[in-house]
C-alpha cells in the first residue's frame, strides 16, 4: 500500500448520508408528536443555543479542513496530513458532520433523539477502524501510529504532549 493512492472520499459519503437521513427522520418523527413524552420543554432555549453552537462549530471545522486547508490536494499527493484541523482531530470532516447532526438533534430538545449522536459516534468509530485507519496504517506505518497517539479520532481536542 506504500505506493497505492488513498481514496479522496473513502467511506464518508455513505456514512454522512445515513446519519443525515436518520437525523431528518428523527426530527420529523418528533415533529409529528410521536416522541412528545421525550420533549424537554424546560431547556428549549438552552438547547437551541447549544445546538446552534454545535452546528456553527461543525461548519467552521468543515470549512477549515476542506476549503481552507484543501485536504483533497494533500490526499491526491499521498501525504499524511497532521497540521491545521488535523492537528486537533484525525477525522475533522466526519467530526464536523457529527457536530452538525448533533446540533440539529439538540435543537429538537428531545431526550430520545439524543441517542442518535451516540449511535453516530459508535458507528463512525467502528467504520474508521475497519477502513480508513487500516489504509493509513498500511500506507504510512509508524508515522501514522505516532500521529494516532497524539490526536483523537473523532472528538476535536488540542494535541497531547
Amino acid at each position: 500500500m506504500k505506493n497505492k493512492k488513498l481514496p479522496v472520499f473513502g467511506v464518508g459519503p455513505a456514512y454522512v448520508i445515513c446519519c443525515f437521513i436518520l437525523t431528518v427522520v428523527g426530527i420529523a418523527i418528533r415533529n409529528t408528536g410521536f416522541l412528545k413524552q421525550g420533549n424537554l420543554q424546560g431547556v428549549k432555549y438552552i438547547a437551541i443555543i447549544l445546538g446552534t453552537l454545535f452546528i456553527l462549530g461543525g461548519l467552521t471545522l468543515w470549512v477549515y479542513a476542506v476549503i481552507i486547508q484543501k485536504i483533497a490536494l494533500d490526499i491526491k499527493k499521498g501525504n499524511l496530513v497532521t497540521q491545521g484541523a488535523y492537528s486537533i482531530v484525525r477525522n475533522p470532516i466526519y467530526s464536523a458532520f457529527l457536530m452538525i447532526f448533533t446540533g440539529g438533534l439538540i435543537i429538537a430538545h428531545n431526550i430520545y433523539l439524543l441517542i442518535l449522536p451516540v449511535v453516530f459516534y459508535i458507528s463512525l468509530t467502528i467504520l474508521m477502524k475497519w477502513t480508513e485507519e487500516k489504509w493509513l496504517l498500511e500506507k504510512f506505518g509508524y508515522d501514522y501510529v505516532k500521529y494516532c497517539k497524539k490526536v483523537n479520532r473523532i472528538i476535536p481536542w488540542f494535541r497531547r504532549v
